[in-house]
């Protein structure tokens, strides 16, 4: 169970040190019980009075600039009813807030901080993760480079977890990072509505201008994930051995440490495997993360020692919840690519033209520097790899300096990136084709 009145773990674009405390003798010093009661009665007087004086509400956070969010501020200034629906003209849906969680590791900070420009838009969260194998320097470093760009400080929509948690490839501890980067973010912001969990080796092929006006126009309440419940062999050998994950329980990294026996899958609930990316709405995050149904939590228990935890979770939870599995779309819109042995292969500039037909939003994995990411970043997402995609809040007067100076975070202007997921979206809903992939049990090969 979450404690709300814990305060958050640190999540914060600037670092600081640590405090301690030593060891003090304690004296033992008798009173007498008319003293005790006049330390008392004057203490009550003293707090009486202050509370009396104290003001009668707390200065209120900085709010971010006023040129990328005017009607933010029109609306603190603003003497009508917010409420009036008459006094808004007809305008284009407005469009959606993404959350996204960015993680890496050792020597990753340079990969985290270029797919940071590549998905940059002033409407969105960002929290940056590197992991516990990276050094606290590596953590510093990364927040003073976000801090140095003059957008991420005036939008005040980038933040660098302080406290870092270990994301193991097998076992559990990827799956725990994500969901706390997931309610740091809940905290961060009330305003977002998808999260998209995203790791160095991730790299978007549309802007997100063109992300974001597709999006205006869906139902907010999709998720787009990767299911299936058929469990063959190749995915039985994923689900039965049992793991014992060091980064639940230990400060030093060490190996992941797997179990003589195996066991049977669960009956209580069907699962389904997936991938570990997915485009989950803000209410079905809040489910897992808040929600009075165990579900959630009850899975998340199971899965603390599966090998592949976090590509199983998500999908299990939203396919066997009432509540959410009609809001399911059999695609995460990210591309990849498999091998012969069904593994996924890393890209390269031989799949550019695949990348692009594909009408992903996103594409995974990519090797650190590969010249297809150049590539990406000129032909379809027409920015330099470090600075951010301009957009329509882009207001420079020249190529070399678009996004110097700030208009509209508002404003979108989709480009051919839109084009190619309109096309994309429309042959997943076409017919409503996609209700039949929709948490279909398949009978499974596997025997228990």
């Amino acid at each position: 169970m979450h404690n709300h009145h814990l305060q958050p773990p640190p999540t914060t674009t600037s670092t600081g040190g640590t405090t301690g405390s030593n060891n003090s003798s304690i004296c033992r010093i008798t009173f007498s019980t008319p003293f005790i009661l006049l330390i008392t009665i004057i203490f009550s007087l003293l707090l009486i009075l202050s509370l009396s004086f104290s003001p009668s509400s707390t200065p209120l956070p900085p709010h971010p600039n006023p040129s990328l969010f005017p009607n933010f501020h029109n609306y603190l200034n603003s003497p009508s009813n917010p409420n009036d629906q008459n006094t808004l003209p007809s305008t284009p849906p407005t469009p959606p807030s993404i959350a996204y969680l960015i993680s890496g590791s050792t020597k990753d900070s340079s990969r985290i901080l270029r797919l940071l420009f590549a998905v940059y838009h002033p409407r969105n969260q960002y929290l940056l993760h590197l992991d516990r194998k990276a050094t606290q320097k590596e953590r510093d470093e990364l927040a003073l480079a976000v801090q140095s760009v003059p957008v991420f400080k005036a939008a005040q929509n980038v933040n660098v977890i302080g406290k870092a948690d270990f994301r193991y490839s097998i076992g559990s501890s990827a799956l725990s990072a994500t969901l706390h980067g997931a309610s740091i973010l809940l905290r961060l912001s009330n305003s977002w509505d998808w999260f998209i969990n995203l790791s160095a080796a991730d790299y978007p092929l549309v802007t997100q201008d063109d992300l974001l006006h597709i999006l205006s126009y869906l139902p907010k309440d999709l998720n787009f994930v990767n299911h299936s419940s058929y469990i063959g062999w190749r995915e039985s050998k994923k689900l039965k051995p049992i793991v014992v994950d060091p980064g639940l329980y230990l400060a030093e990294e060490s190996e992941v440490y797997y179990a003589s026996q195996k066991r049977e899958l669960p009956d209580a609930y069907r699962l389904f495997t997936g991938s570990s990316s997915a485009i989950l709405s803000r209410k079905f995050t809040e489910f897992c993360i808040l929600g009075s149904d165990n579900l959630p939590r009850t899975l998340l228990m199971y899965l603390s020692n599966s090998p592949s935890s976090e590509s199983v979770y998500f999908p299990t939870v939203l396919c066997n919840s009432r509540k959410f599995n009609g809001t399911t779309i059999n695609h995460n819109m990210q591309y990849a690519s498999f091998n012969s042995r069904s593994q996924v292969r890393r890209l390269n500039s031989s799949d550019f033209n695949d990348l692009v037909m594909s009408g992903a939003a996103f594409a995974s994995p990519f090797k650190a520097g590969d010249p297809v990411l150049d590539k990406i970043d000129h032909e379809l997402l027409h920015h330099n790899r470090d600075e951010p995609v301009p957009g329509g809040w882009c207001l420079g007067d020249t190529e070399t300096n678009k996004c110097t100076v700030w208009g509209d975070a508002e404003i979108t202007r989709p480009g051919f990136g839109a084009k190619r997921l309109e096309k994309h979206f429309l042959e997943l809903f076409s017919n409503g084709s996609y209700l039949s992939y929709q948490c279909q049990y398949e009978k499974s090969s596997s025997s228990r």
